[in-house]
């Protein structure tokens, strides 16, 4: 999800996977579609780099009438193909290579060659004419649907798993912020996913034990090496992720809803560059299991969904510098590393101000919002 501006009216876009259930000979045809599709691309993709063209309009007059004689693909989707080889060389730093695409990689459909017949029912082009498939629509996605300007024509088909999932567009207007009356904190970890200014805990034990034992399985697996071994590698290896996910969802839902209820902003570290940051640390200052266990917490995930999910409620999200948040005194501001005893506990060496390690850092990142928004009102 992302917001634009559009008539001075700001409107959010919302991506919506949806789940597709075509029958065993819809599925070939889709397939048989898909490599077809991709393989254009490819064709597509080596005129692009051959001849250093790369603009969409430029490109197309270029292979159009090349590409549909030797693929037969509609005039449409011979458009689709071209647009997705020049978007993937929009960013000038990576065309030193020639882009290649996967046989079932994504096809960029639009209105002219997918309809949304219903909320469960979807009329889609193939090389064999077009088929109706079925798909559901969750009630939450159903929900958005209902409420939105409009849902774009263009989509992506994607092939995950030996699933098919269809990415739609909705948007949406953008609710006011509500009127401000404080500021919730919250510090981000891995004991403890979210810690609240207010004193709550969002526990991450479960996820943190949880990928331990995969990561464990794993090894194990890979060392086996068995086509057995394999197959049950490829089938759990998005398990994880998915568990992930669900949580940082239930986490972003409820501190929005807290800071909702009582007209607060969130406020956030800003942590982008903490992998590279851990990364440099010495063994001794962060060892290896904390560089696994950074390398694989989706923070950055649960930050968007925080950052969408408030904009959607009207909540206002300030980043401030996470620089000392752990050692600073929540009630004196002496700043000491030597405050901060342990992974739990925090004693201020001047105040003796004792406190939870995370609640302080909450409560020092909650006072830094307020410092950012109105730097005069607090001392």
């Amino acid at each position: 999800m992302y917001n634009r501006l559009r008539k001075e009216v700001i409107i959010l876009l919302y991506t919506l996977k949806t789940r597709l259930y075509p029958s065993e000979e819809q599925s070939a045809k889709l397939l048989k579609t898909m490599e077809r599709f991709n393989a254009a691309c490819n064709v597509i993709s080596r005129i692009a780099f051959e001849n250093k063209t790369f603009g969409k309009v430029k490109l197309q007059r270029l292979c159009y009438y090349q590409i549909r004689d030797e693929f037969k693909l509609s005039a449409q989707m011979v458009v689709r193909a071209i647009g997705k080889v020049a978007e993937s060389y929009s960013d000038k730093k990576k065309r030193d290579c020639r882009h290649t695409f996967k046989p079932y990689g994504a096809i960029v459909y639009d209105d002219r060659i997918l309809t949304v017949k219903s909320i469960d029912t979807l009329s889609i082009l193939t090389l064999d004419g077009r088929i109706f498939v079925p798909m559901a629509v969750c009630q939450y996605h159903s929900n958005i649907i209902n409420n939105a300007l409009r849902v774009r024509g263009q989509a992506d088909l994607g092939y995950i798993d030996g699933k098919f999932f269809l990415f739609l567009v909705a948007e949406l207007p953008d609710k006011p912020e509500n009127t401000r009356e404080g500021f919730l904190g919250v510090d981000l970890g891995i004991a403890k996913i979210a810690t609240t200014s207010d004193g709550k805990y969002y526990s991450g034990s479960k996820v943190k034990n949880l990928r331990r034992r995969n990561f464990k399985l794993r090894q194990k697996l890979q060392a086996k090496g068995t086509k057995s071994a394999k197959r049950l590698l490829k089938k759990r290896r998005r398990k994880e992720s998915r568990f992930a996910t669900d949580v940082n969802h239930c986490i972003s839902k409820r501190l929005v809803k807290v800071a909702k209820g009582t007209n607060r902003a969130i406020v956030l570290e800003d942590l982008k560059g903490i992998r590279e940051r851990a990364k440099k640390g010495t063994r001794k200052t962060v060892c290896k299991t904390m560089r696994q266990a950074l390398s694989s917490w989706a923070f950055y995930q649960l930050r968007q969904f925080i950052e969408y999910k408030a904009k959607a409620a009207g909540v206002q999200v300030i980043y401030v510098d996470p620089r000392n948040t752990s050692r600073t005194c929540s009630k004196c501001g002496h700043v000491d590393k030597k405050s901060r005893r342990n992974q739990e506990h925090f004693v201020c060496t001047v105040c003796g101000h004792a406190l939870n390690a995370d609640i302080n850092a909450a409560l020092n990142i909650s006072r830094r919002g307020a410092e950012v928004i109105q730097p005069n009102a607090v001392a």
